[in-house]
């Protein structure tokens, strides 16, 4: 618990490599998490060459810690690799649907939480690259995935250098609802968001930004709309060239 509740996002790695054991380790405990049907739809790509990183880190918009980590670990939906079995049984498994890709998309993240935990464990930090979807067809063309193997989410793993204070979180009442789901009055969302935007990095932003709001750094700055569409239409385009019928 004390663990979990620890957790920082590490950016900043130390020179030090991660051995085969422990890189062993991290990938057994991920594939004893839970997953649809114990199909395991999913494939871990582990990238710790140089000249790998060097070909990803411009699809993840030259994130530092994609060079610099000495484990780079690419979590993939992969139904191909069921589907090739089925084939050879004499069957057909149809997994280009919207259900398909949802359970597999689950199925990766559970395995990759996996993996991170078991690496925080070991004093490793990690951090989720959210970069991943954004270019899911160069990824792809890098680590030469068939049809059928789609990047979810990527992982940076290593010892940390800097270890940066918690970040915030929303309170509990925030998220949890007990029986039935809670709507918020505008009196719960404003005292739900009053601490993370009163926090001194929270104010900071929006006067860098020159914005009034924090909700407007996120939405006008960081996740623009024009963005959004823009990675949709490329990640929507990838799946059907993928045969999944959207």
């Amino acid at each position: 618990m004390k663990l979990l509740k620890a957790h920082r996002t590490i950016r900043k790695y130390k020179k030090i490599d991660i051995s085969d054991e422990i890189i062993t380790d991290l990938l057994e405990s991920g594939i004893r998490a839970s997953n649809t049907g114990n199909m395991q739809l999913y494939s871990i790509i582990v990238t710790r060459s140089q000249e790998k990183k060097t070909l990803l880190a411009p699809l993840h918009f030259n994130q530092s810690m994609v060079i610099d980590a000495p484990l780079v670990l690419t979590i993939c939906f992969d139904f191909k690799r069921f589907s090739d079995w089925c084939v050879s049984r004499n069957t057909l498994a149809h997994f280009n649907d919207l259900l398909w890709l949802l359970n597999g998309t689950i199925d990766a993240s559970v395995l990759a939480q996996n993996i991170c935990v078991a690496a925080e464990s070991y004093g490793l930090g990690i951090c989720y690259l959210g970069t991943t979807l954004y270019n899911t067809a160069e990824i792809s063309e890098v680590l030469s995935l068939p049809v059928g193997v789609i990047p979810v989410t990527t992982l940076t793993v290593g010892y940390p250098e800097v270890v940066p204070e918690l970040t915030d979180r929303l309170p509990l009442n925030a998220v949890v609802h007990f029986e039935e789901y809670k709507n918020y009055s505008s009196t719960d969302i404003a005292e739900i968001y009053k601490e993370k935007e009163s926090l001194p990095s929270s104010m900071q932003f929006v006067i860098e930004n020159k914005k009034t709001t924090l909700a407007q750094v996120f939405t006008e700055v960081r996740y623009k709309a024009s963005d959004s569409d823009f990675f949709s239409v490329k990640l929507l385009k990838m799946l059907r060239e993928q045969g999944f019928e959207l």
